[in-house]
């Protein structure tokens, strides 16, 4: 009789899991085996009303249901899972030669575009690429720049002090202080970065960009950061770039030079970027001075260098025809878009 009933069940449990087409039926029949009111759980709690001699018998029994019941469960659940999924990636497949809907392109912010293409024009000219400190001391960002306290030149530089010896460094020239300190001369180095100055309107922020380079090895001339710093401008601006050197000065090279460079947007005929000049300041450079050179440990009778500095902020304008540095901080989408 017991036999006959456990046969009974599986057999009918045995045809609904043949007869199942859906994963979620295989949940449902196997809630209705085991559940709390499942056909085989019943049995089992049926269990307590048999003799002591009768139950490992019928538990026994019991247990050879519930694998195959199990088993048969899995195998099916298998088989409908693969299906399924067979005829998800077929009612899903896409057409890859369909044309794809319009999306939006960005593009590079116009300093971080500028900072990348000037880098990898230093890079190729065999400069390595150094970072330092924004939050910067007095001695680095002054003082070992051949910049004493009270020395004049300091008025040139609306500075952020923190306190009398820490400030938002003023020009990336500090970083080259700091490796003149630690590196072993012939090297080669840029350094990009953001500088901070009490300075704002329409062509200046109180937080800009800068990029310098420093060269230091025997027998280094005028000659050579000339011929550089021309590789470098017609590289960025065009090889039409016409390039003009004056003399000028910064504490920290003697000789020291400013460099101008045909306006890219009139090509040296006038216009309103160019204020009618045909040319643009561009960039500051000159001969490391031989003080700078044994502040910072580099014996100034066998090595030489020059350095040169120019703000990233403008060189972006330059290129993109910008009259209102603004415009690069505050993030108006109208303005980015155009950057494409």
């Amino acid at each position: 009789m017991i036999s006959e009933q456990l046969e009974t069940i599986k057999e009918q449990l045995l045809a609904e899991i043949n007869g199942a087409e859906r994963v979620n039926q295989i949940g449902q029949i196997r809630a209705k085996a085991f559940g709390k009111s499942g056909s085989i759980s019943a049995l089992s709690k049926g269990m307590r009303d048999l003799s002591p001699e009768e139950r490992p018998k019928f538990g026994a029994m019991i247990n050879e249901l519930k694998k195959v019941i199990e088993e048969s469960l899995s195998l099916k659940e298998g088989e409908l899972e693969e299906i399924e999924l067979k005829n998800k990636l077929e009612s899903e497949q896409v057409d890859i030669t369909e044309p794809s809907n319009i999306r939006e392109i960005g593009a590079l912010h116009p300093i971080a575009d500028v900072i990348d293409r000037l880098t990898d024009i230093c890079v190729d000219m065999g400069f390595s690429v150094v970072e330092g400190p924004e939050i910067e001391s007095d001695y680095y960002n002054f003082e070992a720049m051949n910049i004493p306290k009270n020395h004049p030149s300091r008025d040139m530089q609306d500075t952020f002090f923190i306190t009398d010896e820490i400030l938002l460094r003023s020009h990336t020239s500090a970083v080259q202080a700091r490796e003149m300190e630690t590196r072993k001369p012939p090297f080669k180095i840029i350094c990009p970065g953001k500088t901070y100055r009490n300075d704002s309107d329409a062509t200046h922020s109180p937080i800009f960009h800068q990029i310098e380079g420093l060269v230091i090895d025997e027998n280094i001339s005028m000659a050579d950061l000339k011929s550089m710093l021309t590789i470098l401008m017609r590289r960025l601006y065009g090889n039409d770039t016409k390039i003009r050197f004056r003399p000028s000065f910064f504490p920290f090279t003697e000789p020291s030079i400013e460099v101008d460079v045909s306006c890219p947007s009139c090509h040296g005929k006038g216009c309103k970027i160019c204020k009618g000049s045909g040319m643009l300041e561009l960039l500051g450079a000159g001969i490391v001075n031989p003080k700078v050179l044994e502040m910072s440990g580099i014996d100034s009778k066998k090595y030489r260098g020059f350095a040169f500095g120019f703000g990233l902020d403008r060189t972006a304008m330059i290129l993109n025809s910008i009259n209102n540095i603004r415009n690069f901080y505050r993030n108006d989408i109208r303005f980015l878009e155009q950057m494409k």
